[in-house]
């Protein structure tokens, strides 16, 4: 790769800036700026704290992405196409192989963006335990291919791999993120447009503007982030001029807030009662399918909502415009069977505060349907791992359907399949594979959208998830901030262009 200067990779980066980071809704300001001066520094209360010490392949690869810390070779667009990142453009060579051509760019430790630390970046994503969610379902292997080439090769083809690679889960860092075998940091090592400097445990953290970045020098000098679960505690930090963003403000806190300091925006987020199949009283599809027929999800839209949020049709929801009109009706359902006083435990989780309430709401109508139920609610990071282990009968989740690959089926394959990385559900369906292995296959976008929906249908089939309602976000955002983010995808918050 040829070395670029500081200065003209600088002067580059503005040039290129307009083009690349203007991907989604930017709050009233320009998405990227060279302008001098040392900029304030930025105050965020987001909702989720790192659970696994800002490992970039679990469930903290978003936090890193929000705070503008890491990126990969490829992005998102607002239509949910890819475009570039690290990689200025790419071609497919063949059916399992791909040829990525990288732009001038440099690690936040002063070391240059090869193709040699972009392979072993991605090598070590793909060899990642658990498996990254990007991943689920895939054999990817990466090679430096020559002067600022890289490529990359599926052990089957891979139609949707430039969108694959715009994963959180799959960034690119340097070669000192790995220096311990046993773990990955971020910390200085990364490529965007902050550097994560401190990290105070599970509460906070620090990060400074990284001078150096591709894309053009942040308008800000650094981001303060704050950690905070409870939904009124970080509504009432921003109304109170403790922060200057506050991230999923709850529906209740919404009037306390002055129209002008709120922002709602429709996601690809969609809150879902998954159904323990492999386990306990939901084993039996009858069983799922009483629990079903059971909820009302117009009165969740409306109720617990307040009417910011639909009521759920399916595992993929308006947000998606294409959807509506490719929804395939499920069959094959299972007779409903008498609760008989079943005693089940459904569980969630308080980070996202409609939940409890979700919970809570589903567990009279449950009730009424005559089932006995138990809610259990504990803080996400304390309650994942027993939730992919199956301890509890039934598990309310609001999952972002394109965050993790912005391709339609990479999901279905990770929370819905056999192998699947994220199966909250347990779900292991011969049926269910077998369409979702099929999708897979589909190179044509729009034919690929429709192979989602056959596979969508057959999941729905199993009753082992009840899409409960698609949900708004409302972001909080201080009066004198412009510039962040708005992103359906919720993997952007903060970036270049974000002010105050």
């Amino acid at each position: 790769m040829r070395f670029l200067p500081r200065r003209r990779r600088f002067v580059a980066g503005l040039l290129l800036a307009p083009l690349l980071t203007g991907c989604f809704a930017s709050e009233g300001g320009e998405e990227s700026s060279g302008s001098g001066g040392g900029g304030s520094r930025l105050r965020v209360a987001l909702a989720f704290p790192p659970a696994e010490n800002f490992n970039p392949y679990g469930a903290d690869a978003t936090l890193l992405s929000r705070l503008g810390v890491t990126e990969g070779l490829t992005r998102l667009d607002a239509n949910g196409a890819a475009t570039p990142a690290l990689a200025e453009s790419w071609s497919r060579e063949n059916d399992r192989s791909w040829l990525f051509t990288l732009r001038d760019a440099a690690f936040q430790d002063g070391t240059e963006v090869t193709p040699k630390a972009v392979a072993a970046a991605l090598t070590r994503a793909a060899g990642a335990e658990p498996v990254t969610a990007a991943l689920s379902g895939v054999e990817l292997t990466a090679e430096a291919a020559g002067d600022r080439r890289v490529r990359v090769t599926t052990a089957e083809p891979d139609p949707a791999l430039p969108l694959r690679l715009s994963s959180p889960g799959l960034v690119v860092l340097s070669a000192k993120a790995y220096a311990d075998k046993d773990a990955v940091s971020p910390v200085g090592t990364a490529t965007g447009p902050f550097e994560l400097t401190k990290v105070s445990g599970t509460t906070a953290a620090a990060l400074d503007r990284f001078e150096d970045y591709w894309g053009g020098r942040a308008q800000v000098s650094g981001v303060d982030a704050r950690f905070i679960a409870d939904g009124t505690a970080r509504t009432n930090a921003l109304r109170t001029g403790g922060v200057d963003v506050a991230e999923a403000v709850p529906v209740s806190q919404v009037t306390s807030l002055d129209e002008v300091t709120r922002r709602e925006t429709a996601t690809t987020r969609t809150t879902s009662l998954l159904l323990n199949t492999e386990k306990g009283a939901f084993k039996d599809p009858k069983a799922r399918a009483a629990a079903r027929e059971a909820i009302n999800t117009s009165a969740l839209a409306k109720g617990v909502y307040e009417g910011h949020a639909d009521p759920g049709v399916g595992i993929y929801g308006p947000a998606l415009t294409w959807a509506a009109d490719k929804r395939v009706k499920p069959t094959g359902r299972a007779g409903a069977a008498a609760a008989d006083g079943t005693s089940v435990t459904v569980a969630t989780y308080d980070n996202r505060p409609e939940l409890p309430e979700v919970a809570q709401v589903l567990k009279q109508q449950l009730e009424k349907a005559g089932f006995k139920v138990k809610l259990e609610v504990r803080e996400y990071s304390r309650l994942e791992s027993d939730a992919l282990a199956g301890k509890f009968d039934a598990f309310v989740s609001a999952r972002n359907t394109m965050l993790d690959t912005g391709d339609p089926v990479s999901i279905l394959a990770s929370d819905y399949t056999c192998k699947g990385s994220y199966n909250l559900a347990l779900l292991c369906d011969k049926q269910v594979d077998k369409a979702v292995a099929e999708a897979e296959t589909v190179t044509d976008t729009a034919k690929r959208q429709d192979a989602a929906m056959t596979a969508e249908a057959a999941i729905l089939g199993t009753d082992a998830v009840v899409p409960l309602v698609h949900q708004r976000i409302i972001t909080g955002i201080g009066a004198a901030v412009s510039g962040v983010q708005l992103d359906p995808y919720e993997r952007g918050l903060v970036g270049v262009g974000t002010r105050r």
